[in-house]
């Protein structure tokens, strides 16, 4: 992973969080926005986004060309299912490279999946999402939104050469309109944007992350307040 900085790196942990308590906000009843419903769970956690990230993602839409819009495919992430997922994920590292250090293990699962305690998902300012047209249809970008860099050959990362043209141009438009509002790209994995994350503050050289790890709100819609990942 030459020239990438991946969340395993110690300098995002480093990054300090001053969390700004915006709410996080259910973007199901949006209208401007299409909403994928694969990662879809009973308490809609996949459809929550910080009120800033989604006024932000709004922005981005209306940069794209006429005629696409974003699919969200997931925001938040609860920081269980986050842990579930990193520590599956991490376990087929290590079998896959059972002399590799814990650290190294670190390195590759984090490829892949955030170490739970950075994670930018669980702080509500993270969006896996794709392109598509007026009518839903999806566009190709070289892989499925969430292939894995084994069954992928590495093309589910952003800058990956073994992509085609076509796929290549649709990721670039992604680029163009995210990075316009402000989102940063995850470089292992093309759909993967944030904003306010520690990573987002590493990236952009932001004295601080504005998100760290959140609850789901509570039934009465009053959110738990969320504190700061410990560094």
């Amino acid at each position: 992973m030459t020239d990438i900085i991946t969340l395993s790196d110690p300098r995002v942990a480093a990054v300090i969080v001053d969390d700004c308590h915006e709410p996080l906000v259910d973007v199901r009843d949006i209208p401007e926005l299409r909403l994928d419903d694969r990662q879809a769970d009973g308490d809609g956690a996949y459809a929550r986004l910080r009120s800033g990230v989604l006024g932000r993602l709004l922005q981005a839409q209306r940069a794209l060309p006429d005629g696409l819009r974003f699919l969200l495919v997931e925001g938040y992430r609860p920081p269980g299912l986050q842990r579930r997922y990193y520590e599956e994920y991490a376990a087929t590292m290590r079998a896959a490279h059972p002399d590799a250090t814990p650290a190294r293990i670190r390195e590759l699962a984090s490829a892949y999946i955030s170490p739970p305690e950075v994670a930018p998902h669980t702080g509500g300012g993270a969006l896996d999402l794709t392109l598509c047209t007026e009518d839903g249809t999806e566009l190709p970008l070289g892989t499925e939104v969430n292939a894995t860099p084994e069954e992928s050959d590495g093309a589910c990362r952003t800058d990956a050469p073994n992509i085609d043209a076509q796929a290549r141009a649709h990721r670039m438009v992604m680029r163009e309109a995210l990075t316009s509002a402000g989102f940063v790209n995850y470089p292992t994995e093309w759909w993967h944007w944030s904003y306010g994350d520690r990573y987002w503050a590493l990236m952009s050289q932001a004295p601080a992350a504005r998100y760290g790890s959140v609850d789901l709100p509570h039934d009465d819609g009053e959110q738990s307040e969320g504190s700061a990942i410990p560094a």
